[in-house]
């Protein structure tokens, strides 16, 4: 079985996820022996030293003094796990306040997120006018008409999204000066009325850096932890402060990113719901890119309807991103659907996990048909050298179109800058960005590869849909993410349970291009009739 999950997880590894409970690597480490959970003793830097703490928490020292002990147990209950629907409805009643509930957050996030025995490191800055614009929200809300529902909710950004006012490092020191105007997705959200909340850490360059490094980790933010297993499981990534932030109820909700696997295994790992969009459908505008024919950013929520709030939110059509789509009329009013008739293929090679099976008799439970299938071998070779012939050519263009002033141009300037303080700047090697110097192609060979891993990726899932006349595709975490990538296929994972040692998993659902709203629809279904997800037991 390892041998078997070991192939199947490849592909998704190659970039950015990490799932190593489930026995994966990148696609260079082939020896299973290696494949184990890191251990406290394996982190070679937990807290970051780059993060001066009195600097991030000084616009919130008069604000946070004059908010109680008493007031957040007050205010907890309208709060913490709630959805964003039941949030606005306490607001609505006058139950609560945006400038509350901006409070409520920080006081969690000072209290739990870093240097104490419960510290998960998983935001690397906070925005330092979250006060005054929730006030407006406030105010605004007297003489509001009908606003988005994402409207004075708190978002954080996963530290690879351009945000104004806080610098956009991607994790790396190389970039801790970066400061730069709004991302399309962020002046999407802002358009609709959100809150920036800060910038959460990431596996530093979302994974595509160090090549043997915990994820989690990044020079800017120290080591992310899982609150599930602080220190002994693994956080996934490479969105893991997103994820980790909105499991533990440090924010409501979250932006991630993933090139292969790294919004669907942070979010499977640390019990939270994780949306893959089809490429395009959001804006990979003013993001820290590898590849701007694979990346995408997406939703990381605790529920499917605060999911699709926050995609719905930073939809929009971007004219300086080719890829970018308009979607319309995005259905956030999510109300339950019946699976009858409806049709999902499950690996045969997975059916030895006892919650898969259990996630897949849910699905029966509620009307759907699941057929086993033997998935083919196809592999997707040549994926980790597409990703770093883009990287070698889209991080300079993002640099010169949305960068600050940074001092760097290429992805070799940064790696020269890493060897004069490795131990600082990357303790952990900087290998694939090494490869990724030593890369060289043409355009029409670059076209070919991207091409023969689109049709290998289709017909993964293609060949047993249109076989056994299947709607949607039922996996784990991230353990076919490579396969959606190369597709350009979405995906949606949900929690589905917890193994013996109280590892969480996510049941994974994957549709073809553009039917996320499938994918809401099956995810809903599902989440309402298991609904398994826990919160951490440290962090209530």
């Amino acid at each position: 079985m390892k041998k078997l999950l070991l192939l199947l997880l490849l592909p998704a590894l190659i970039s950015c996820g990490n799932d190593k409970n489930s026995e994966d690597k990148t696609e260079n480490q082939t020896n299973t022996d290696s494949l184990e959970t890191e251990k406290e003793n394996e982190f070679k830097v937990l807290d970051s030293k780059n993060i001066e703490l009195d600097s991030v928490w000084a616009p919130f020292k008069n604000d946070l003094a004059k908010f109680s002990k008493e007031k957040y147990e007050e205010l907890k209950p309208l709060i913490f796990d709630k959805n964003i629907p039941d949030i606005q409805s306490a607001i609505k009643d006058g139950k609560l306040s945006y400038e509350e509930l901006s409070l409520f957050y920080l006081y969690r996030i000072k209290k739990f997120d870093r240097e104490n025995e419960f510290s998960l490191n998983s935001v690397i800055s906070l925005n330092p006018n979250l006060i005054g614009e929730a006030r407006q929200k406030d105010d605004q809300l007297k003489n509001a008409e009908v606003n988005h529902p994402i409207s004075g909710i708190p978002v954080l950004l996963k530290d690879n999204i351009n945000t104004r006012n806080m610098a956009t490092t991607a994790g790396a020191l190389a970039l801790e000066n970066n400061q730069t105007e709004d991302a399309f997705i962020v002046q999407k959200l802002k358009e609709n009325g959100a809150l920036i909340l800060g910038k959460a850490n990431l596996s530093e360059w979302a994974y595509f850096f160090c090549g043997k490094c915990p994820s989690g980790y990044s020079a800017v933010g120290g080591q992310t932890l899982n609150p599930y297993g602080r220190k002994t499981f693994d956080t996934g990534g490479s969105s893991s402060g997103s994820a980790v932030a909105v499991a533990a109820n440090l924010a409501p909700v979250a932006v991630g990113s993933e090139t292969s696997g790294s919004i669907l295994s942070p979010s499977s790992q640390n019990s939270v719901v994780g949306l893959k969009p089809t490429v395009g459908n959001l804006s990979r505008g003013g993001i820290v890119p590898i590849s701007s024919h694979l990346d995408t950013p997406g939703p990381i929520t605790k529920s499917v309807i605060d999911n699709v709030i926050l995609y719905s939110a930073m939809a929009g059509l971007d004219t300086e991103d080719a890829a970018s789509v308009e979607i319309k009329n995005i259905n956030y009013n999510l109300e339950s659907v019946k699976l009858e008739g409806k049709r999902f293929g499950a690996f045969k090679q997975l059916m030895e996990d006892s919650i898969y099976n259990r996630a897949i008799s849910d699905l029966k439970n509620a009307g759907a048909e699941v057929i086993e299938f033997e998935a083919e071998e196809i592999e997707l070779n040549n994926f980790l050298r597409l990703l770093s012939l883009d990287m070698k050519n889209d991080l300079p263009k993002y640099l010169e179109n949305y960068g600050g002033e940074t001092g760097f141009s290429s992805v070799d300037d940064i790696v020269k800058y890493n060897i004069q303080d490795s131990t600082v700047r990357m303790p952990y090697g900087q290998s694939l960005f090494e490869g990724i110097v030593q890369e060289t192609t043409d355009t029409t060979d670059l076209d070919s590869i991207k091409q023969d891993l689109s049709e290998k990726g289709k017909r993964y899932f293609d060949s047993p849909m249109g076989e056994f006349d299947l709607d949607g595709i039922l996996s784990i975490n991230n353990y076919h993410a490579g396969f959606a990538a190369a597709a350009h296929y979405p995906a949606i994972t949900v929690p589905m349970g917890y193994d013996e040692a109280g590892a969480p998993k996510g049941l994974t659902f994957f549709a073809k291009t553009g039917e996320e709203d499938k994918l809401y629809q099956w995810a809903l279904a599902f989440e309402q009739a298991s609904k398994r997800r826990k919160s951490p037991e440290n962090y209530e």
